[in-house]
């Protein structure tokens, strides 16, 4: 058995014969030619036809890079600014970001990194930063108990019910996370989520247990903050919403109280995705039931209401159509909750004023490493409870 060495330097050899001989000659020399190396007829005489050498492969010059390392850093940089969110919502904000970033000074590129990192697109984004990239698998543990008898007197709204509230900003979906580790039993730190139907704003807090004496406060507070009127809640059927005291809070505020159907997540999808986004993203599965944690908490969760109000695009589902036994989804361009909020019409001139003040005194990069300060000191804590 020739080695490829040896049938290179044979076919080498035998080329030149080949090549100046007979059509009659030449059948002679393939059929030889074949019995040596055991080639395919048909590839031995492209073989001896051909001028190139067989085993070389011609070397071409490496490509040149459109998005070489000066922009890979760049994007890198932009998409932890970000917190690591996908091409496609990262795409539309890059303008953005990269104004408010190079304000901050905490980005500095040249114009033709600047040029590329604005006309790349959310496919390459993924590309680029596919090996950056980590991947959290998460599990949580469902703590929704019943309410009362007064369900039957708050109404049901299910995600079908959803109709031109969808289009108006003011209606929130609620929800208690939480982070009890794994073990229910005691009390522990809850963390409250709200979440606008249609502009996807959200508001945080945390409380320690689930009594309706604790979250009550908290979702006032929560109004509190608001820069446009809260004009629905939508809870889960938890005691700590479905109670009398908060039927008769949204009745004297005019808000609209509903509620989702038992055991159906899926009637509050929009506080419920919010839930790993915002909640298990930034604060995780762990057991938490001190006071000290508490407020650590609620000092992240502060920051991070801020930080994706204001610097986390999402996608919008635009329209989706069934195509046999798939479904086609079209989706918004990505835009932050403050950019549809300022587009929504529901902001009085000063409101609007204000809160485009208060959003050009705003440092994404800062605001991240606030958050992180905080949560490794909410981590030591777990070490010295383990310990």
């Amino acid at each position: 058995m020739l080695t490829m060495r040896q049938r290179i330097a044979i076919t080498s050899e035998i080329r030149k014969r080949y090549r100046k001989s007979s059509k009659k000659k030449k059948s002679q020399i393939l059929d030889e030619f074949v019995k040596i190396t055991a080639y395919n007829r048909s590839y031995a005489r492209f073989v001896l036809g051909s001028l190139k050498k067989v085993g070389r492969k011609k070397k071409y010059p490496p490509r040149k890079r459109d998005y070489d390392m000066p922009v890979f850093y760049a994007l890198r940089k932009i998409w932890i600014a970000d917190d690591c969110i996908c091409g496609q919502r990262l795409k539309p904000f890059i303008p953005e970001l990269v104004r408010v970033l190079e304000r901050e000074e905490e980005l500095k590129i040249n114009k033709q990194v600047k040029q590329k990192l604005l006309t790349i697109s959310s496919a390459t984004i993924d590309r680029i930063l596919s090996a950056t990239k980590k991947s959290y698998q998460l599990k949580g543990r469902s703590t929704t108990k019943p309410g009362s008898i007064l369900k039957s007197q708050i109404p049901i709204r299910t995600f079908a019910d959803w109709g031109k509230e969808r289009e108006k900003p003011g209606f929130f979906e609620t929800d208690l996370v939480a982070f009890c580790g794994e073990s229910p039993t005691g009390e522990y730190v809850n963390g409250l989520n709200l979440t606008d139907v249609c502009i996807g704003w959200i508001l945080l807090d945390a409380v320690m247990g689930k009594a309706q004496s604790r979250v009550f406060p908290a979702i006032d507070q929560a109004r509190g903050r608001l820069s446009y009127q809260m004009l629905g809640l939508d809870p889960d059927n938890g005691s700590e919403f479905i109670n009398w005291h908060l039927k008769r809070y949204c009745e004297k505020e005019h808000i609209t109280f509903t509620r989702i159907r038992a055991g159906k997540k899926n009637d509050n999808c929009y506080v419920e995705q919010k839930n790993y986004t915002v909640m298990r993203r930034f604060i995780g599965y762990a057991r938490y039931d001190t006071e000290e944690q508490l407020v650590i908490i609620k000092e992240i969760l502060k920051l991070v209401e801020v930080y994706v109000n204001f610097f986390q695009p999402s996608l919008k589902l635009k329209n989706k159509q069934r195509l046999g036994s798939k479904v086609k989804k079209k989706y918004h361009t990505a835009k932050t909750p403050y950019q549809r909020l300022l587009k929504s019409g529901v902001l009085e001139k000063k409101q609007k004023q204000k809160l485009q003040s208060y959003y050009e005194i705003l440092n994404p990069m800062e605001i991240r490493r606030q958050i992180h300060k905080l949560q490794r000191k909410l981590n030591k804590t777990l070490r010295w409870k383990n310990s």
